[in-house]
């Protein structure tokens, strides 16, 4: 008995066995990975607690605004139309849904999922752009008039001023939320690309600098930052910035990957244009744009001609375009 030397009870190992099992790494929560918009994070841990039978009543939910904040609205489309399909869903996913067919483009289907939701702010907002879509100028000013004094509703109403190309009007409106709400750190981004349509590239500049001081890795921000470089200086120094966001890429890199690719070409000087514009043309509003002075450059006037001849110009830049298009192949045939 006294030559023992395995314990015959636990023992000390069973107290190492203790120690290891502390020293085991957790998952990260949800709910820290979502704080920090890590939304790859967060996705993974959902899907392997899922996979693993620990997913919860609202697990697919969770998955689908992740994957929406990825930029994958495709996948955020097949979770929620998924869950839509549930026998007592919450008739308040089919908003959701009907966000993720705003951002597929596919306006007649957003509008249907809309209108099956219950009545909202986020209902509204999401009609009051449909109708800017379909160009219904009616129903944009019915569900204008159902905005609210509150600063979702406010920022709505200020991209819709946006895209009509009401710069100043978009500005005020932000410039008045962030007064109230300084901790609104993205309102700069906003406020920066309406200067750089305005063509106050330094301004935007020093605008966007307060938000990248925070969040120096935002696709959004960089790629903006990139814009004024290109601007002010030339496409080599905006290029540069595009390369520092690719060295530093995070989540939101792929989110922007199709912005950023379609730049690079602007700040190439074309180089690369067939291969990446003309599948973004009704994804950038801007790639139609690039691809008619792709083709003007290369004296190929059919082809800009048939890009551009059916667009509506909305800002200056449009209507110059499509005037030198239109005066370039009336002069080629002497009509």
């Amino acid at each position: 008995i006294l030559s023992r030397q395995k314990p015959a009870v636990g023992g000390s190992s069973s107290i190492v066995r203790e120690k290891e099992k502390g020293k085991e790494k957790k998952l990260p929560k949800v709910d820290d990975l979502l704080e920090s918009r890590d939304y790859t994070g967060a996705i993974t841990v959902l899907e392997f607690n899922k996979q693993a039978g620990k997913g919860e009543k609202d697990t697919d939910l969770w998955i689908g605004y992740c994957a929406f904040h990825l930029g994958d609205y495709k996948k955020a489309y097949e979770i929620y139309l998924k869950v839509c399909k549930q026998p007592g869903c919450d008739a308040t996913v089919w908003a959701n849904l009907s966000c993720c067919f705003f951002y597929l483009g596919m306006y007649k289907e957003a509008e249907d999922a809309a209108l099956k939701a219950p009545k909202s702010s986020l209902q509204n907002r999401l009609l009051f752009h449909l109708s800017h879509k379909f160009n219904d100028e009616k129903r944009l000013m019915s569900f204008h008039k159902n905005l609210q004094d509150q600063f979702e509703d406010q920022l709505c109403l200020a991209s819709i001023h946006y895209m009509r190309s009401h710069y100043q009007e978009s500005i005020d409106v932000y410039k008045r939320i962030l007064l109230e709400n300084r901790e609104f750190l993205a309102l700069n981004v906003y406020v920066a690309l309406c200067y750089y349509k305005l063509d106050y590239y330094d301004v935007s500049q020093e605008v966007l600098a307060v938000y990248l001081q925070t969040y120096p890795d935002s696709a959004i921000a960089v790629n903006l930052k990139a814009c004024n470089h290109f601007k002010l200086f030339n496409g080599k120094a905006a290029e540069a910035e595009l390369k520092h966001l690719q060295e530093i890429s995070s989540s939101s890199f792929s989110f922007a990957s199709e912005l950023v690719k379609h730049n690079l070409v602007v700040f190439r000087s074309g180089e690369g244009a067939l291969q990446v514009l003309p599948p973004l043309i009704d994804v950038i509003p801007e790639a139609r744009l690039n691809l008619v002075i792709y083709y003007l450059r290369q004296d190929d006037l059919d082809e800009a001609y048939a890009l551009i001849k059916d667009t509506e110009p909305t800002n200056p830049q449009e209507y110059i375009i499509k005037a030198v298009v239109n005066a370039a192949l009336g002069q080629e045939r002497g009509s």
